[in-house]
Order: structure tokens, then sequence, then C-alpha cells
């Protein structure tokens, strides 16, 4: 039989006019709606409704069906996780003016694309309290996000607390945010605390690798004996724990000096009822020996008969604000429109190698939200115009459909950061609306500081040394000449060489005299790198430079002064969003903006991956 739920409220229904932002304010956009009808107000009765079939879903376990007339709202599902999604996208269709609910008249029907859609925190390296991961959960939940990986366990410290074995919990065992860990009440509240929201939660616990805290706790290696005694001691408390399917064991990065490790390790979790999830690159199974792959690197690679999380090109903590959230947008997930029996979707992962000391600046060095929103809508609508490896993260004038698609979008997300997501770190700010002219690079032989024709005159085509030098016009506030993992991303410049110097230029128009804020940086610190900050009185190690209107703009003063790289050094004020930003005063009229783009090797003993990029944006477009 199916169950019924009507419940009444006050609300206003309508169309066009107060609604115009509807179905622009949604997001995930659904797979199929269409908005009609005429405004009226009065009281809905709102009818939920469990069904056999949602018509023309595809996936029929997370779909739901959402019918708002001027007779009541209707909204029909197969399972909980279906009504649930419908009730964040009814949440989502109300806007208030003047103290009255407003709905349009609409006929939804909506489904998921990827069964996985995801985000991992990695809480070994940075500590983050239980109740900033339940407002997490809580918001992303709204955005159908129905995955989160809990990375528990790493070479700084175990965060999962152990009763048998208490010592792996002791502040001397631990590196980094000493005596910080989550007790097992916790990791059991939080289980639940997901359930409420649809989300499943799968813990992480990395073995035989990434187990220094392990090692340093019982003096042995996970792969003696005595150490898999150990773990499957600590295996019996997680499983026991967890009222979850999955377990994460990792298996990446590390030399296997037991080739019966594995294979046990997967048998004596399956045998306590637990599926299994493993990275690949990692240990070598074949379609059985393993539940499920989470593919890590450029290398991960999807077998078929074993379900794959795409995680390769997702690794937020490289990521610039700008130029990848494009890429993702773009991007089809493991380069398919849609998942499969063998494709179960995505997880965009946060990993910190690099110390940051507080939550809030680790959000927004991460640019979580804004990231997990674009993954959010290509993983629930599918699609997608190329893969990470095409030219994903530009957006060219000349691709007018990539730029309208993307645009549209843009429109959705800031929506969201003035609504739902006002209270949290969004450093993300308009970007379709900024034109630059960037130059072909000129060759500067090694000589940072050398002057090149547009210093000196503003023009589309440059000649030099017997050359012809062009501009072409792209649209953004964050460009990769080349990309942080080199050419696999395609950047800016098809061939990008060491030893180059480029030139940006955008023209800004003001209407009339008016201060505001640039922010600005020409290399995005990268959250898993220990690069020093830049030497004060420069922007970065490459000579780039700055000019609003032929006055030179200076760079902050850096936090950080040490001479030795460390990981275990916070991040301070390197990366923009983590420093207030630059004052400038607009004329009347138009204002030229200038950026000079050297670059020497693309690798230095200061920052290891040498970023030929930039971020430009003004706070209030």
């Amino acid at each position: 039989m199916n169950r019924l739920l009507l419940f009444v409220f006050s609300i206003f229904c309508c169309m066009a006019g107060i609604c115009a932002n509807h179905p622009s304010s949604l997001l995930p956009l659904p797979q199929k709606y269409q908005f009609n009808g005429k405004k009226f107000s009065g009281e809905l009765t709102v009818e939920e409704k469990y069904v056999s079939q949602i018509e023309g879903a595809k996936f029929q376990e997370e779909a739901y069906h959402l019918l708002i007339t001027k007779k009541g709202i209707l909204l029909e599902a197969t399972t909980p996780k279906g009504m649930y999604w419908g009730r964040q996208t009814l949440e989502q269709l109300k806007t208030t003016k003047n103290k009255k609910i407003y709905l349009p008249q609409c006929d939804i029907t909506d489904w998921p694309a990827f069964r996985i859609r995801g985000f991992m925190h990695d809480v070994g390296r940075s500590y983050i309290p239980v109740e900033e991961l339940k407002c997490e959960i809580s918001l992303l939940s709204r955005y159908k996000i129905n995955v989160f990986h809990w990375h528990l366990t790493e070479n700084q410290a175990w965060r999962l607390e152990s009763k048998r074995y208490p010592e792996l919990n002791a502040p001397e065992n631990m590196e980094r945010e000493k005596g910080k860990f989550y007790t097992l009440e916790e990791a059991r509240q939080l289980v639940e605390f997901c359930k409420l929201h649809q989300v499943l939660l799968i813990p992480e616990i990395d073995m035989p690798g990434h187990s220094a805290a392990f090692e340093r706790t019982f003096k042995t290696d996970m792969q003696s004996e005595k150490g898999t005694q150990i773990l499957k001691d600590i295996i019996d408390e997680v499983c026991a724990t967890f009222d979850v399917p999955y377990l994460h064991i990792g298996t990446d990065e590390v030399q296997f000096t037991n080739p019966d490790f594995v294979p046990m390790m997967v048998k004596y979790i399956r045998d306590k009822g637990k599926k299994v999830i493993s990275y690949n690159p990692g240990w070598n199974y074949k379609p059985g020996e393993i539940d499920m792959m989470q593919l890590w690197s450029y290398r991960g690679k999807a077998q078929e008969g074993i379900p794959a999380i795409d995680c390769r090109f997702h690794y937020a903590n490289h990521f610039d604000t700008y130029a990848d959230l494009v890429a993702m947008f773009n991007s089809r997930i493991y380069n398919q429109t849609e998942g499969s029996d063998d494709l179960a979707g995505c997880i965009v992962a946060f990993w910190n190698d690099r110390f940051i000391d507080n939550t809030p600046q680790l959000l927004a060095e991460n640019n979580f939200y804004p990231y997990m929103l674009t993954l959010a809508e290509r993983a629930w609508r599918g699609g997608g115009n190329c893969y990470f490896d095409g030219k994903g993260t530009l957006l060219w004038e000349d691709e007018p459909e990539q730029l309208a698609a993307f645009r549209e979008f843009e429109d959705r997300l800031l929506w969201q950061k003035k609504t739902w997501l006002k209270e949290v770190p969004f450093p993300y700010v308009c970007q379709t609306q900024s034109e630059w002219q960037i130059t072909d690079a000129f060759p500067n032989g090694g000589d940072l500081t050398k002057v090149f024709p547009p210093e000196q005159q503003e023009d589309s085509v440059y000649q030099y040394e017997g050359k012809t030098y062009k501009t072409r016009k792209i649209i953004g506030n964050g460009f990769y000449l080349r990309h942080v993992w080199g050419t696999l991303v395609p950047g800016f410049y098809a061939n990008p060489q060491e030893n180059h110097t480029a030139y940006a230029t955008r023209w800004i128009y003001s209407p009339k005299e008016r201060k505001t804020q640039l922010m600005l940086e020409f290399q995005n610190y990268s959250r898993s790198e220990s690069d020093l900050a830049p030497r004060q009185g420069t922007w970065d190690y490459k000579c780039s430079r700055a000019w609003l209107n032929g006055q030179e703009i200076m760079p902050p003063v850096w936090e950080n002064t040490n001479t030795e790289r460390s990981n275990e050094i916070p991040l301070k004020n390197e990366n923009y969003m983590s420093r207030p930003a630059i004052d400038i005063t607009l004329k009347k009229g138009w204002n030229k903006l200038m950026l000079k783009l050297p670059v020497g090797k693309f690798s230095s003993k200061e920052t290891r991956l040498v970023k030929w990029m930039f971020t430009a944006a003004l706070v209030d477009e």
C-alpha cells in the first residue's frame, strides 16, 4: 500500500515576474521540468505518496516527481531517498517576498545520473570538529550530495578512538593537532545524522600505507604478524561502531611486503558483513575480489565488473578557485555522460598535507562549497562536454554554447551563495563578465624582469625581434597559462614553455569614480605543498607585477617569513581568500588593469609546482 502524507500550508503560487528566478535558483537543475500557470494565493495541500515507479525516470531508487498546481502539491517517490530529494527541490523553489511565501507552478520529474555524489575530508591531517561536519552534511544534502567519505587515519594522527588500544589516540603518538580524535560515540552519532539526510558515510581506515601513526604506537608495521592481529582487533571495533555497508581500506602509495595482507584483510572485513572499497592504483584486484574502487590518480582505470568512483582529477587541494571550477562543470565523470553498474560516480577529495589551523580558513582555501555545488550539478545532471584533460578550464568567447551553459549555472551558483549559503565561506564571485586579452608568450631567456612591447604600448598584435605576437580574448577571473598538472590538463597555451613572459589586460568600465576592492594572486598555494611564501615586496618567485591605470599595485606584507619549507607551518595569507582584498579606486569611465606574467622553470626550490597562472577579481562583481 502506498503511504500518503498530507499537510497544509499557506503559499502563493505564481509564474513569471515574481518567480523569474525559477528554475534558475535550483541546484542541481532537474532532469525534466516545466514551469507554467497563473499567479494566485491560498492554502495548498501537500501530498507525499510512495509509488512503484516514477514514469520516465532512469534511476528509480533516488527519483521523484513533483507537481505544483493551484489545487495543491504532489510529491511522489519510490523510496525515502527519492522523497528526501524531492523535499529539497520543493524547499529550493520557495521564495519569500513581503512576508509571503511563493512557489512556481511546475511539473518536475527528476533522478540522478550517478549514484555516488560525494566529498572526502582528510581529518587525519586536518581535524574538523563533528559539529562542522554535521553542518556540511546538512547543507550539502540540500543539493543531493549523498556520500561523505571520512578519511580517519593518516601518518600524522589516528583520529578514531580505540577502546582496545587507547594509546593510538595518545597525543605523543600524533604529529599534528595532538590529542584530537573522534570518540566511537561521536562516530555512531554521525552515522545516524548522515542517515537522516540520506547521506552514506564511508569510513576509511588506511592500510597498510599512510600508517606511520600506527607504527609509532605499536613499533611494528601493519603487514607484520603482530601488526595484522592488532589491525584485526581495531577492525572489530570499527565494524561494530559504523552501521554502514562499506569500509574503505586505502592500499595506495605503499610497498607491499606481505602478499597475503590485502586479500586477508578484505576477507576479514567481508566476513563481518561489510563491503570493501580500495584505491586504484593500489592493490591489483580482479572482479569479485573487491566491492568498489576509487580511482585516485590519472593512472587509475575502471575495470569491468568492479564499480568505480572517479576521483582522478578531483583533488581540490591543488585547485584554483575559478579555472578548476569551470573544468569541473565542463567535465564528464570518467568521460561518460551518465553512470552504469561499473561507473558509480564521483567524490571530490580535500587533502591537506599542509597544516591549516582553523576550519573556516581550510574551507575557504579549498573553495569547498563552490566546488561541491559544481560537483552536485554535474553528478546529478550528468552530461558535460569534455573530460578534465580536454579544454575544460577555459571560457572562450568563440565557444558560445559552452559559455552560455556555464553562465546559466553560475547564476544559480551565486543565487545559492546569497541565500542558503550566505553564512559559510564562499570565496567565488561572478567571472563571466570579466574579459581579458592575453598575449602570446615572449621568450625571456631566463630574465624574468625583461621588458616587452605590451609594457610600452597596448595593441592586438606585437612585433618583437622579427616575430609576430598576437593576443586572444578569454573570459573569467582565473586562468592557467600552464596547468598545475602540466599538459595533462590544457591551459591557455597549447604548448607552454619555460622562460617566457605573458601579459594580460582587462578594461573595466565604471559609470562613476568609486572605491572597490581587488582580489589578486599569481600563485595559488596548494594545500598539499610546503611551498615558501614570497619574499617581502614581491608577489611571487616569478617577478609578476600588476598596474591599474599605470599605477603599480604592490603586494601584501606576507605573514610567513620562513626560509625552510615545512608542511607544519600553517598557511597564512599566501592565498588571496585568506587575506584582505586590495583597496583600489576606479575612475569614471574605462580603467586598465594590466598584469605581467613571467615564468622561469616550472619547478623551483621555493615552490615545487610553479603555477603559471593568475587570479584577478573585483569583490563587487
